[in-house]
């Protein structure tokens, strides 16, 4: 096995982390089943966050700590595109942190004055959209990434406490409400004994039950979980008409929503009194009848949340200020070295079954050689646990003084404990690999991988089933799947006529799914959703992707050389050339579907900067109207920016743009360009 050098590079730890936080968000958000605590992923992406403001070199717009939630996709629900964004919030891991915030806040308004504040438990949940039109619940959706959602309306009108008509009280306008849906516990003690009752799995929490029960795509089975709501919040909180965020909720109720009314829902301009407020809650929170996982910090003054904006990511005038984890105590029984569908050599620590938080736990991933090593774990530890929420927790430290004097240290395999090849391990990377790819548990995880939710999405083709097939010899790479009969299928253990059935009709609905679905599922290093939407947006089909050079890659936005790298390596792989010819060959009726997976249009990697007031509409759904047909929005004007979109009472930007000689659009200009004309912009003069 190749050694790395003792310090791992900025570069290189960058990169694991990159990978680790979007392989735990989509575990998150889409596959609703978590593999560790939100303590754990909050801390993952602060080191992140820290190590980009350390090496500014290392900042990638592809990266984590810019995006909102989670991508959309991977299951059979239409999508919905928002004009006006979802956010995410940012964390405050502690006091020390909560008062950062509150110095933020007052150094961006310049002020040393106090501010008040209103606070809320943060629900553990899953945050909608609700439009109503003419006070009529006409659509409902996920958050998604934030501009990009799922469409979940049969489903959230079957929530009786989310009401499908308001009352004379509310606009008649559109009115974008935005909240979460929750699971009470008793309901969740209630399905998860009747879910035991039928022989089902149960769920891991009430967040993974609510989420799981909302995105059904029958809306009686959501009806049947009784899910409830609690309103937090406006796209446009000036339809409200009140001063404070404790008035917009006291207008949400007076509209007829269910909003949080709990001691934690209280104002005040002591950040020492919002931290008191989350230490209640953190002792108080077992007994209040629904999850929840710390407090939100929100500025108290409507008419300062645009002076202090936002990221690209999460307004400035609120934060998500999380629990301490609740932690625990458990003896490690073994330590082992799972092999995922890139060949990565990933350490998980076998506990005894421990209780943390109200779940049960035995399982928790030790990421990779460097780590199992800093952390020192060993076979027969005592070991500190924790978790926020979620089903698998982090080893926090070895309790030194109850190891026996003679515990030997675990010795990370040379060699692939499936398949036996000598791992490689490159001098940049923290993971070690298996390079063989015809190693058994690369095959079956790549066959998981190639039907999951985010690629081909083939209901009923999980790990047990991957297995059996592999094992019976009727799949050796995942094109095989599509030469799979009923009547093989029914000859199999553990297969009825029915599940048979249903299986071989997932398949044949795969055979047409969009192309970028296809590109996911090739297990390509460093290649996921995104980067997927990317490649088919430009090659179009499999055969031209396979045939791309390294500069036509190069050239695409956020494709970089890492990616790019990666997929020439795929396509140059004799393996992989027989595994794709196999795939879109005549016999298997494999075609996948070209749709733009990224909203384009004629505004392709044009840059715009907006400034000043539109009267047509807000700068908000100016800019996502802009991205939505694939132009990019920068907050700054520099020789980059195509071009100024001016509005009323524009200010420095505009006289940046003069100074420049960068081409303005004024409201009616920028219209012509959205709707797919041409606007001749005025060119100022230098």
């Amino acid at each position: 096995m190749t050694n790395a050098n003792d310090q791992i590079s900025p570069a290189a730890r960058a990169a694991f982390l990159r990978q680790e936080i979007q392989r735990h968000s989509r575990l998150y958000f889409q596959d609703d089943n978590p593999e560790i605590p939100d303590a754990q992923f909050d801390l993952l992406v602060r080191e992140l966050e820290v190590l980009e403001a350390s090496h500014p070199e290392l900042i990638s717009p592809g990266s984590p700590t810019a995006m909102v939630g989670a991508p959309t996709g991977g299951r059979a629900l239409k999508e919905v595109t928002r004009a006006i964004p979802m956010l995410s919030l940012d964390k405050a891991l502690s006091a020390e942190e909560i008062q950062d915030f509150e110095d933020r806040v007052k150094r961006f308004l310049g002020t040393s004055e106090s501010v008040p504040f209103r606070t809320m438990p943060k629900f553990d949940g899953l945050a909608v959209e609700l439009i109503y039109a003419g006070r009529i619940l006409t659509l409902a959706s996920t958050r998604g990434d934030g501009r990009t959602g799922e469409d979940i309306t049969p489903n959230v009108k079957t929530i009786s406490s989310i009401p499908q008509t308001l009352n004379s009280s509310a606009p008649g306008s559109e009115l974008r409400v935005r909240g979460e849906v929750y699971m009470d516990k008793s309901e969740f003690v209630r399905l998860n004994e009747e879910r035991e009752a039928a022989g089902l799995s149960v769920f891991a929490n009430p967040r993974n039950a609510a989420a799981g029960s909302l995105r059904q795509l029958d809306s009686r089975e959501t009806s049947r979980r009784r899910l409830s709501f609690f309103a937090y919040g406006l796209a446009e909180p000036e339809m409200a008409e009140v001063e404070t965020y404790a008035g917009l909720m006291v207008r949400l109720a007076e509209w007829g929503f269910p909003v949080e009314a709990s001691a934690a829902s209280r104002s005040t301009d002591k950040i020492s009194e919002v931290i008191a407020i989350l230490e209640k809650l953190a002792n108080d929170r077992d007994q209040l009848p629904y999850e929840v996982d710390g407090l939100v910090v929100t500025v108290d003054s409507l008419s300062l949340w645009p002076r202090l904006g936002a990221t690209s990511r999460s307004p400035r005038y609120a934060v998500a200020a999380k629990f301490k984890p609740r932690a625990a105590v458990t003896k490690v029984l073994s330590i082992e070295v799972q092999v995922g569908r890139t060949g990565a050599l990933t350490p998980v620590a076998i506990m005894e079954p421990a209780l943390v938080g109200g779940v049960t736990v035995s399982q928790a991933t030790l990421h990779n050689e460097d780590e199992l090593k800093r952390k020192d774990v060993r076979p027969g530890d005592w070991v500190q646990i924790q978790r926020a929420g979620d089903v698998i927790p982090e080893i926090i430290a070895v309790e030194l003084q109850r190891r026996p004097p003679d515990l030997a240290p675990f010795e990370f395999p040379h060699h692939c404990p499936v398949c036996g090849t000598e791992a490689v391990r490159k001098l940049d990377e923290a993971v070690s690999r298996c390079p063989n790819p015809s190693c058994p548990a690369q095959i079956e995880a790549r066959l998981i991988h190639f039907a999951h939710k985010g690629a081909l999405d083939i209901e009923g083709l999980g790990q047990k089933v991957a297995a059996l097939l592999l094992s019976k010899e009727l799949v050796g790479q995942p094109s095989d799947l599509f030469r799979l009969t009923l009547t093989k299928l029914q000859a199999l253990p553990r297969f009825g006529s029915k599940s048979a059935a249903n299986l071989i009709a997932a398949i044949d609905k795969a055979r047409t799914k969009n192309l970028w679905r296809f590109i996911n599922g090739l297990s390509i290093r460093h290649v996921g959703e995104r980067s997927s939407q990317i490649l088919a947006g430009h090659f179009k089909s499999l055969k031209a992707l396979s045939e791309a050079t390294r500069e036509q890659l190069l050239s695409l936005n956020d494709i970089g050389p890492e990616v790019a790298q990666s997929v020439l390596d795929f396509f140059q792989s004799p393996l992989n050339q027989s595994f794709i010819s196999d795939l879109i060959g005549q016999e298997l009726g494999v075609k996948p579907t070209f749709e733009e997976p990224l909203a384009s249009g004629g505004l392709s990697g044009q840059r715009f900067v907006l400034t000043g007031t539109l009267s047509g509409m807000t700068r908000a759904e100016a800019k996502a109207r802009i991205i939505a047909k694939g132009g990019r929005v920068l907050s700054a004007v520099s020789r980059e920016t195509d071009f100024v979109v001016a509005g009323e009472a524009a200010g420095s930007k505009l006289t940046e743009a003069k100074k420049l000689g960068i081409p303005t659009l004024d409201e009616k200009g920028l219209l012509a360009l959205l709707d797919g004309g041409s606007a001749p912009a005025e060119k100022p003069e230098n």
